[in-house]
């Protein structure tokens, strides 16, 4: 299985040192969601470092990031439709429906907002964006 990891290089490092590399193939590494879909290199899948903890920054040892820190991705205007609606609590079919979109695309988007904000799933994708004061409840 050929994958693609994203997160900080420390957590690149933790994550390879985890893998067993008996049946995965590292096919590339990116600081950014956004940087691995635009890479073009064919994978099976991408392996988001898991951002539930304190991160570090690059530089490696500097301050840890928090839930208000910016990223260096916004959300699009349609992710914002999103999480809005997952705000709301609606299934990926339901969102589908009232955005007028499939709901594999429903998908990607999940998956877009949870590695933007660091979420480690939709409930804490929604709390990220309250906090940051992307949406309201």
């Amino acid at each position: 299985m050929r994958l693609l990891l994203v997160g900080t290089p420390h957590e690149r490092e933790r994550l390879r040192a985890e893998m067993d590399h008996a049946s995965l193939t590292i096919a590339g590494e990116f600081t950014t969601l956004a940087d691995a879909r635009a890479s073009g290199i064919e994978a099976d899948g991408i392996l988001i470092a898991d951002m539930k903890g304190p991160r570090r920054d690059d530089a490696g040892g500097g301050r840890a990031f928090t839930d208000n820190d910016e990223f260096e991705e916004p959300l699009t205007p349609r992710e914002i439709d999103v999480v809005e609606l997952l705000a709301e609590g609606l299934s990926n079919k339901a969102i589908a429906v009232r955005l007028g979109i499939s709901d594999q695309t429903v998908k990607f988007h999940v998956a877009s907002i949870c590695g933007k904000l660091g979420a480690a799933n939709r409930t804490d994708a929604v709390r990220r964006a309250v906090r940051r004061g992307l949406i309201s409840l």
